[in-house]
């Protein structure tokens, strides 16, 4: 067998994984319009990458609709997405396999186009995204970050509900547990950095203040599940969508200290050299590694992702760096991939352009190794 490191048994929360071998959060844009609901393709999908013991992170899903930030994004806070995402969850369990939810607010990674009412996004304070990076309007025309507007105290506590209200959807919906998304720049990373929280209230100034969002949210997400249930990713040194924090070894020390006694499932990183893989193909050089900068102050399951190879996973594995790692890109290519792994299978390449939504091109067109592809 290739790889004894990877392929054996993991435990995390009250799982028994069978191999180590996890499917990363990946945003397709593929949801059913207007209602973003998951759609029985959406099923299909995340079935073929299913496997008996393998844990998959679905795709970020918005808490609310002021969440949004791209066109065709699942969301977890209306009834027919609760109902969509069943569907999806019924499918992985059917190949025996475990399946979270992140949850997901972009903050000032929006657009008001995306926003009900036309109205600015909300972030903890009015710092834009730099001029350098664009976005794409609803109607899918670029277009240039909005100033967005910051929050008031009094509405924290909303945010707060809203996630743990889509705590309790995934629930419903059958999930297994969820994950907080508190990297990549988003809303809670926006108040994690000082780079983007200049408030001067009780979630501004000081690291414990900036933390306070991630902390709450965390706590709502485990009075829902229980902490075995809950996962938090975290990206220290990342630089998506204009993230970035001076010195990041003090806030994420504290952060991951702060979040160890909890006894959450497992904390997920993102690694450096993969910041900002979404948008285009990356491989930082001369960046720190999160999993080994930090594998000393965290005490649970650490699972890392961005840019592993079956190689490079075994390694970090063996070495104690990590106690899973979750595969992204080359997931989409090949849904079959722990097998592929295991056996030594060569790789399908993905293809890009075929990333954020369409249908069935690029999503689940994909051959297992050694099936024809039809005609």
């Amino acid at each position: 067998m290739n790889f004894p490191s990877l392929f054996s048994p993991l435990k995390i929360g009250p799982y028994q994984l069978t191999h180590r071998v996890a499917m990363a959060p990946l945003t397709r844009m593929r949801a059913e319009r207007p209602s973003l609901a998951p759609r029985p393709l959406n099923a299909e999908y995340y079935g073929q990458r299913a496997t008996p013991g393998g844990l998959i992170i679905a795709e970020a899903s918005p808490v609310m609709a002021t969440g949004h930030g791209n066109a065709g994004v699942p969301g977890i806070y209306s009834d027919a997405q609760v109902k969509g995402w069943r569907a999806v969850v019924d499918a992985v369990h059917a190949k025996g396999g475990l399946i979270f939810l992140q949850l997901w607010h972009v903050g000032r990674v929006s657009h008001s186009s995306f926003q009900p009412g036309g109205v600015l996004p909300v972030a903890p304070s009015a710092v834009p995204i730099s001029a350098d990076l664009k976005t794409m309007t609803a109607d899918g025309k670029p277009a240039a970050y909005e100033t967005p507007r910051a929050l008031e105290t009094a509405e924290i506590a909303g945010v707060v509900d809203s996630f743990r209200h889509a705590a309790i959807n995934a629930q419903q919906a059958g999930f297994d547990g969820v994950e907080i998304h508190g990297a990549n720049g988003y809303l809670i990373e926006q108040f994690l950095q000082s780079k983007t929280n200049r408030r001067t209230d009780q979630y501004g100034g000081s690291i414990e203040n900036r933390a306070r969002l991630l902390m709450e949210i965390a706590q709502a997400a485990i009075e829902v599940w229980g902490a075995n249930r809950v996962g938090v990713r975290l990206s220290p040194y990342g630089i998506a969508n204009d993230s970035g924090e001076a010195d990041p070894m003090p806030l994420y020390t504290h952060v991951i200290k702060s979040l160890d006694p909890l006894g959450l499932a497992y904390l997920h990183f993102i690694e450096p050299r993969s910041s900002g893989a979404g948008r285009a193909e990356v491989n930082h050089q001369n960046v720190p590694s999160a999993m080994v900068l930090f594998r000393s102050v965290w005490s649970g399951v650490l699972i890392s992702a961005g840019g592993f190879t079956g190689e490079t996973a075994e390694a970090a594995i063996a070495a104690g760096h990590a106690d899973a790692i979750a595969f992204g890109r080359i997931f989409i290519s090949n849904p079959d991939l722990p097998r592929r792994l295991r056996e030594g299978y060569p790789l399908t390449p993905y293809n890009r352009a075929t990333f954020y939504g369409g249908e069935e091109k690029g999503y689940t067109d994909y051959p297992a190794y050694g099936e024809l592809e039809q005609a």
